[in-house]
């Protein structure tokens, strides 16, 4: 399969102080069609590393390579088309607008893309459909369910066809049952051959994917199948 993420001898630190060490030469390969959860405690590098994958963030030293494409040393405003169209982005949060309806919310990054409404407007409403809103295309997110509400941000984070959907505790404000709903849909996203990179703490939620990588001190302690006997083992 294709290579599409290669971390290798990754740091991240702080100045703060004497530096606080986030990441500590961390060494990671992710081909196309990989579901990856990762996994640790309060302060293990796990968000550094959501945040270094998204190109949030640059890394102090290592090297990233995104696809074809070394993304360690982009400016801003690479890093920022590199987000815009090669990585879909799913939060705890969602980060909706508020004042704008559902199929406006998805046309976001078509709309930062530059392309026109009449090419905008058909793609968000397919993406609509293939989430289960095809009903809800004028609703604002104030009128949405929370499940509802992330079937939007997910929706909006596939719309550009990106090569890594990243997903930050994606079911962190939803109750169990909607929790469910949401992991089923990532899981059909993943038949498709989805590549999907989660940041989660649940056990329940990070065995769905097919993978898990357990963090601690910045580094990666483990890497494994993520089934349940080897993901017990760390929570």
């Amino acid at each position: 399969m294709k290579e599409l993420v290669n971390l290798e001898d990754l740091w991240k630190i702080y100045p703060v102080g004497p530096g606080v060490q986030a990441l500590k030469g961390v060494n990671l390969r992710i081909t196309e069609g990989e579901y990856l959860a990762i996994m640790g405690p309060s302060g293990s590098g796990k968000s550094t590393m959501l945040n270094l994958l998204g190109c949030l963030d640059r890394p102090t030293r290592g090297r990233y390579r995104l696809g074809d494409q070394d993304v360690s040393t982009l400016s801003d405003n690479e890093l920022s088309e590199v987000r815009n169209r090669r990585i879909g982005f799913v939060f705890q949060s969602f980060n909706l607008i508020q004042q704008l309806t559902v199929v406006e919310n998805i046309e976001v990054p078509l709309f930062y893309r530059g392309l026109p409404r009449r090419l905008r407007h058909p793609r968000s409403r397919e993406m609509a459909d293939m989430v289960g809103l095809g009903d809800r295309l004028y609703h604002k997110p104030a009128e949405l369910s929370g499940g509802q509400q992330q079937r939007v941000a997910l929706a909006r984070a596939l719309v550009n066809e990106p090569l890594i959907l990243l997903a930050d505790e994606p079911t962190g404000n939803l109750d169990t049952h909607t929790s469910n709903e949401i992991m089923v849909l990532l899981d059909e996203l993943h038949s498709r051959g989805r590549t999907i990179i989660m940041v989660t703490h649940e056990s329940h939620v990070a065995v769905h994917a097919e993978r898990a990588i357990h963090m601690r001190d910045g580094q990666i302690e483990s890497d494994t199948d993520a089934d349940a006997e080897n993901l017990g083992r760390h929570t």
